[in-house]
């Protein structure tokens, strides 16, 4: 699993905020387009994706993009 992947697959799932924008370092948080119905895209995305079940645990424990990354590569 490649983090650039990732990362666009993460930005294809906003539909505001600029691709250019999103990095590991992004604190997905903090981005104007973050809400509920984006953390549960962004668990639709890591099953359809990578086949990985996240959780609203995962996302609560997580600040940046790459912490995402992270465990969605360890739980795979």
């Amino acid at each position: 699993m490649e983090i650039n992947t990732f990362l666009r697959n993460f930005a294809d799932i906003l539909d505001d905020t600029d691709a250019a924008l999103i990095t590991q370092e992004t604190v997905f948080r903090d981005l104007d387009e973050w809400n509920s119905l984006t953390a549960l895209s962004l668990i639709a995305m890591a099953d359809e994706e990578y086949d990985v079940k996240l959780t609203g645990d995962d996302i609560k424990s997580s600040n940046s993009l790459n912490d995402i990354f992270e465990i969605i590569k360890n739980k795979g």
